[in-house]
């Protein structure tokens, strides 16, 4: 039972890494580490919405709709 817990575990980082889904955490993290641990972060939606506008403006990501 612990080896499957742990695969599903393993399973669950794996895909959030692929989809880049984990990417709102790391963010913060940064944050967190770089501007002290009350430094005011961005909620998740305006972060997509920042991430989103600087993958459309950036000529090198070739931005795609689908």
């Amino acid at each position: 039972m612990n080896a499957l817990l742990r695969g599903a575990r393993w399973v669950r980082w794996y895909v959030r890494e692929l989809t880049d889904e984990s990417a709102y955490e790391r963010y913060v993290a940064h944050l967190r580490q770089h501007q002290g641990p009350d430094a005011p972060v961005p909620g998740r939606r305006e972060f997509e919405r920042w991430r989103t506008d600087a993958r459309e403006c950036d000529p090198r990501e070739g931005f795609r709709c689908c």
